[in-house]
């Protein structure tokens, strides 16, 4: 809507009629008090160019207007300028600390009035275009990043089935993965120094369907032995950390820099353990990224869970007591923590999503 209008507030009549004949190109509203000030902005907002307002008024002076103004989201777009006739200690730090963008004073001298409230019209157009700008550039991000985080998605979702192709067992392990972690990682939202937003969070869930990447290249007398490794085959498979890293580094994830670095870190460091006997860096401690550290246990967990072609699936209560008797490597105090906090949820996971046709 064309902002054609100017409010004058003013119980003077002889100062509102002097302020409609110097902006005769404009329609002027007019209000006595601030109350019905108010009352006019909030029924003609959309079209006020400018609000000229005196300071002493009855019902409502023109502070008391400021002060109500502050509480209107609308009027941050309208450009205040108070009128006073009178010298009052601190009436300009008072009305400017309320965000008036001008003070006129009594007597008017028309050709300077039309000129500082032309110049603050025209600034506030500026100010509100460029406003809006941004806010449409703003909107058209969110609608890339939006478009981007299902793009990435999809594409997790398509290199993940290959890890199912190459890997009976990888199928649903892959998808009990992502929630297994989505689940320690909302426990961890709790704690704020580690800045776990929801789409944080939901990154690095869909990083961690990821983690076993490296398995597509791992030859399949060593991928599909049903059989335990021999300590040279365990060395091959071993490598599938550092081989998931270099593919995903021939891999776009177009612009999510954030979303590749989750992928690479939970590639790497899965299979990594807190008392540096994990591979393949042999890190110790909170060397070890924390989004790989919550990938570890809950995979760990799953492969207990789960039947594979070298044993049968272990009872939710026994898998909990090998993990916490350290049978399957050491984990943080801060991993069995969670772990032990949120052991039945994840239980509750595994099951939903194994009844799963």
């Amino acid at each position: 809507m064309k902002k054609n209008a100017i409010l004058v507030a003013d119980d003077q009549e002889i100062n509102r009629v002097i302020i409609k004949q110097i902006f005769s190109a404009y329609e002027t509203l007019e209000a006595v008090n601030g109350r019905e000030c108010l009352q006019i902005l909030e029924k003609e907002h959309e079209r006020l160019a400018v609000i000229l307002l005196d300071c002493v008024m009855p019902v409502m002076n023109g502070l008391e207007v400021l002060d109500a103004m502050l509480r209107l989201p609308y009027a941050k777009t309208i450009p205040v300028i108070m009128i006073t006739g009178m010298n009052i200690d601190n009436i300009e730090s008072d009305a400017y600390e309320r965000g008036i963008a001008d003070i006129i004073y009594k007597p008017f001298h028309s050709s300077i009035v039309y000129k500082r409230v032309m110049n603050t019209i025209e600034l506030y157009q500026h100010k509100n275009e460029l406003e809006a700008l941004v806010q449409e550039q703003f909107q058209k991000l969110e609608q890339k990043n939006e478009l981007l985080a299902h793009l990435n998605e999809a594409l997790i979702d398509s290199l993940s089935t290959i890890v199912e192709f190459r890997n009976t067992e990888s199928g649903m392990h892959i998808r009990r993965i992502r929630e297994l972690t989505r689940i320690m990682l909302k426990e961890l939202q709790n704690k704020p120094e580690f800045g776990l937003t929801d789409q944080k969070i939901d990154k690095i869930a869909s990083a961690a369907m990821l983690h076993d990447f490296g398995k597509i290249a791992i030859p399949d007398a060593v991928l599909l032995k049903p059989g335990k490794l021999t300590p040279e085959e365990f060395e091959i498979m071993k490598t599938h950390c550092e081989q998931g890293c270099a593919l995903l580094k021939r891999v776009s994830f177009l612009e999510d820099r954030e979303l590749y670095q989750y992928s690479y870190e939970i590639c790497l460091s899965h299979h990594e353990r807190y008392d540096g006997r994990g591979y393949p860096q042999h890190l110790k401690g909170d060397q070890i990224p924390l989004n790989a550290q919550v990938v570890s246990i809950v995979d760990v967990y799953d492969a207990l869970v789960s039947d594979r072609c070298y044993k049968k699936a272990y009872p939710h209560e026994q898998a909990v007591k090998m993990i916490l008797n350290g049978e399957c490597g050491t984990f943080s105090p801060l991993m069995i923590d969670v772990f032990v906090k949120v052991q039945d949820k994840l239980n509750a996971c595994v099951q939903r999503l194994n009844a799963i046709p």
